[in-house]
């Protein structure tokens, strides 16, 4: 049964790289640490086409990386409404800091420093929030990815 279950996830991941590298700006999301080839193919598939979002905010918003709190005049007027958006974006994203802070030591020093001031969670959305701006930006504009620029 196992050598079936994982046939089945062979497969589909053979399914989702093949649909990536279709896309174009499958190889600039490669280049975000943390971001591999099922990440990439799944945030590109997910996200649709990007001229569709506005501002980079959005974006940010679209995949759930944002808080959900609308103020007016100093006064919370609402909360709620965290189901909107789309959750395998912001399932991509959190991977994608989990990878990114344990591999590269910029952003593991940025959510270091966030983690001493917040909870652990709330500084992993953090990166996340940095990872989605950034991969938005690079496939508004075809550049490739600039740590220094992302998290300086």
């Amino acid at each position: 049964m196992l050598q079936c279950l994982e046939q089945e996830i062979r497969s589909i991941e053979e399914t989702v790289r093949e649909a990536g590298r279709t896309q174009p700006g499958y190889a600039l999301l490669q280049t975000v640490p943390g971001i591999g080839p099922i990440l990439a193919g799944t945030i590109l598939l997910e996200a649709g086409d990007i001229q569709r979002f506005a501002t980079v905010g959005h974006f940010a918003s679209y995949c759930r990386c944002v808080g959900s709190e609308y103020v007016s005049n100093g006064k919370r007027k609402g909360a709620g409404n965290t189901k909107n958006g789309n959750r395998y974006l912001s399932w991509a994203f959190i991977e994608a800091a989990h990878f990114a802070v344990r591999y590269e030591a910029v952003i593991r020093s940025f959510y270091q420093r966030k983690q001493a001031r917040t909870h652990p969670l709330v500084a992993l959305k953090a990166v996340a929030h940095k990872l989605a701006r950034a991969c938005y930006h690079m496939l508004r504009e075809q550049a490739p990815f600039d740590l220094h620029r992302a998290f300086a």
